[in-house]
């Protein structure tokens, strides 16, 4: 059995095994993410020469070297990115990135004038974050009450949902897949402590879940006379408080417009006094006629007319009842 024969074994050996082929590996975006080198090419070939770590994007022949090492030799060109171990020849990558999603990974090994060469694709995923249970909208009929429930996460890449029962007091009635789930309640169904919904969330990464208590309270309770959610009650009292605002603000303007007159005003004082002082020209007061004709008569004595005057013993009065002074 010479040289040939166990070059024909190896071959089928990798064959077999799948080497040379390319691998998915599936990464967390913002977290480490390690690429192995299968543990059957190493065992293959321990006396080599060289090994290598190389990346190049999707449909593109131009490779980038990350690192070589031969024994006793190690040589990095991307530190701050990426960490080798030297025991199992595995990359590190230390913080995911997006764009670490659109490569390809290569590893080979070489001794002599061979070379083996291990690929890996990684497919990046964001984590998923924990989901939000709601109710999406509420339906009476015919004395039950129909649910229809929305579990959503804000983040994460491809989810998918998965509602479970938590206990044996839910009748089933929590079994789904997808985002919503219908349910439906009566007065009766579950009363006091009610049934556990139990919603998954997950991806290729990891899964997180939450839980709502399925009850009739949901339906009668909190919107039927019951305690208000914390969302109502703030709104509630921010109204309240804006309209307690607006009243205070009117009153308090109305009041001051009462104390203010025209007569306490300083303006109008001003204004009076000096239109008692100022009279408007081209009025003449009028003289009390029998304050003249008094001192007239009092200054100058009796005098007679002649006969048959107005003003005679024997004659009428004047016409227009004012004496000839006054006039």
């Amino acid at each position: 059995m010479g040289f040939g024969f166990w070059l024909r074994i190896l071959l089928g050996l990798e064959a077999f095994w799948g080497i040379g082929s390319k691998e998915t590996v599936l990464g967390t975006l913002g977290r480490a993410t390690l690429l192995r080198v299968p543990r059957e090419l190493l065992q293959l070939h321990q006396n080599f020469s060289e090994a290598a770590w190389k990346e190049c994007l999707e449909g593109q022949q131009k490779k980038k070297i990350l690192l070589r090492f031969s024994p006793g030799n190690l040589m990095e060109f991307d530190r701050g990115r990426v960490r080798f171990h030297h025991e199992d020849f595995s990359l590190e990558i230390l913080n995911t990135t997006r764009g670490d999603g659109d490569r390809i990974f290569e590893f080979s090994l070489s001794w002599g004038q061979e070379e083996e060469v291990w690929q890996i694709q990684l497919r990046v995923f964001e984590p998923v974050s924990h989901p939000e249970i709601r109710i999406l909208h509420r339906e009476f009929s015919n004395g039950s009450c129909s649910l229809t429930l929305l579990c959503s996460s804000e983040k994460g890449d491809e989810i998918s949902y998965i509602w479970e029962n938590r206990d044996n007091g839910t009748f089933g009635m929590c079994s789904g897949f997808g985002e919503t789930l219908n349910v439906s309640l009566s007065p009766g169904t579950g009363s006091g402590t009610g049934s556990g919904c139990v919603c998954t969330a997950q991806n290729a990464v990891g899964s997180t879940w939450n839980e709502i208590r399925v009850a009739p309270e949901l339906c009668w309770g909190n919107w039927g006379g019951g305690v208000p959610g914390v969302g109502t009650v703030l709104v509630v009292v921010l109204v309240t408080l804006v309209i307690v605002i607006v009243i205070v603000i009117v009153t308090v303007r109305a009041t001051k417009g009462d104390q203010v007159t025209p007569q306490d005003s300083p303006d109008s004082a001003e204004t009076t006094i000096y239109s008692q002082v100022q009279k408007p020209k081209g009025i003449v007061p009028k003289a009390t006629p029998v304050s003249c004709t008094t001192i007239y008569a009092a200054a100058t004595g009796p005098r007679l007319a002649p006969e048959g005057s107005p003003w005679s013993p024997n004659g009428s009065p004047n016409p227009r009842g004012h004496s000839p002074l006054s006039q």
